[in-house]
C-alpha cells in the first residue's frame, strides 16, 4: 500500500519506462540484485515464482524491458505493468489494480543501496511482484484487493487494507507440498528476509485468518516479528465485498494488535522467541 499524496487519478502517474535511458550501471545493479537474489530463493520461494520469471523473461541479464514483459504478461492473465515514478495515493494505486495495471518503479537503486532502501525501486516491484501475477488465481486476488481498497476508502477501512497488504502480497508465506515457501514481494526481494522468514527462531509464523490480519500492526524498518502462512499457493483470501464491510465493522470494536503479539484463537506454526527484536532493543537502549 502506499502513502503518497495527490492526484486519485492514475494517468497522470503513468510515464513511459524510459528503457533507453538505463546506463550499464543501472543494468549491472540489476545483474548483481537477481543473481544474487536467485540463488538465494531457491528452496525458499514458491515454485509458481520462479515459473513467473522463466515465462516473463526476468532474468541477471539486465533491467527488463516492460514492453516485452507485458506481451507475455498480458497474454498470460490480462495484467500489465506501467511504469510510475515512485508510491502514488492509495485511489490512484487501488483503481490501477481493479483495472490489471501494476504500477512499477522505473528507477534502480545505487550500487551502495544493494542491500536496503527505503522506498520500493523497479528491482523489488518487478522482480519481487511481477512473477506471481502470471499466476491466474493470484492475478484475480490482487484485482479484488484493488477494488475491495475503493470500498474501504469509502467506509474508512483503508487501515485493514494496508495490513492485509503487508501481510500477504508484501510479507506472505504458504504451505506447499515441499514445505513452508515464501510468496510475499517484500521478501522475494530481500536476501536478509529470505532467510530470516523462513529459518529464523525469532518470528512467529501463523496460519492465516482474515480478521486477525487486518487488525495486526506491522513494522515497516525492520523484519516482521509475525508472519501469516496461508494453507496453499492457491488459497489467496476471498474479498467479497458483502462480507468485508460487515467484518470491518466487527473488527472496530476487537481493537488492534501488536506485531509479536500471540492470540488465544492463534493456529500457532511456530511460535518465535523474539530473540532478534529484543537483541535490537537492548543495543539500542
Amino acid at each position: 500500500m502506499n502513502t503518497a499524496t495527490g492526484s486519485d487519478d492514475p494517468r497522470d502517474y503513468i510515464r513511459d519506462q524510459g528503457f533507453e535511458n538505463y546506463t550499464e550501471t543501472d543494468h549491472a545493479t540489476w545483474r548483481t540484485l537477481a543473481k544474487r537474489q536467485r540463488e538465494i530463493l531457491k528452496g525458499r520461494i514458491a515454485d509458481q515464482f520462479l515459473e513467473g520469471l522463466d515465462r516473463l523473461g526476468i532474468g541477471d541479464e539486465g533491467i527488463p524491458d516492460f514492453r516485452v514483459m507485458n506481451q507475455r504478461l498480458k497474454a498470460a492473465t490480462g495484467w500489465e505493468v506501467r511504469a510510475v515514478p515512485g508510491l502514488i495515493p492509495d485511489l490512484a494505486f487501488f483503481r490501477m489494480l481493479a483495472n490489471r495495471q501494476f504500477p512499477a518503479g522505473f528507477w534502480i537503486r545505487k550500487p551502495e543501496q544493494l542491500d536496503y532502501i527505503e522506498e520500493p525501486d523497479i528491482f523489488h516491484d518487478v522482480f519481487g511482484h511481477v512473477p506471481l501475477i502470471m499466476q491466474p488465481i493470484y492475478a484475480d486476488y490482487l484485482e479484488s484487493y484493488g477494488k475491495a481498497g475503493l470500498v474501504a476508502a469509502e467506509h474508512g477501512a483503508l487501515k485493514y487494507l494496508a495490513r492485509l497488504y503487508w501481510y500477504t502480497v508484501e510479507f506472505g508465506l504458504a504451505q506447499t507440498p515441499q514445505g513452508m515457501r515464501i510468496v510475499g514481494a517484500g521478501i522475494a526481494s530481500s536476501p536478509g528476509e529470505t532467510i530470516f522468514a523462513l529459518e529464523s527462531p525469532s518470528p512467529n509464523r501463523v496460519a492465516f485468518d482474515l480478521g486477525r490480519v487486518m487488525r495486526t500492526l506491522y513494522r515497516i524498518d525492520d523484519y516482521q516479528e509475525t508472519y501469516f502462512v496461508l494453507d496453499g499457493i492457491e488459497a489467496w483470501p476471498s474479498l467479497d465485498i458483502d462480507r468485508l464491510i460487515p467484518l470491518w465493522k466487527e473488527l472496530e470494536g476487537q481493537g488492534e494488535i501488536e506485531p509479536g503479539q500471540i492470540q488465544p484463537e492463534d493456529r500457532i506454526l511456530t511460535q518465535g522467541d523474539g530473540s532478534y527484536h529484543r537483541a535490537k532493543s537492548k543495543s539500542a537502549a
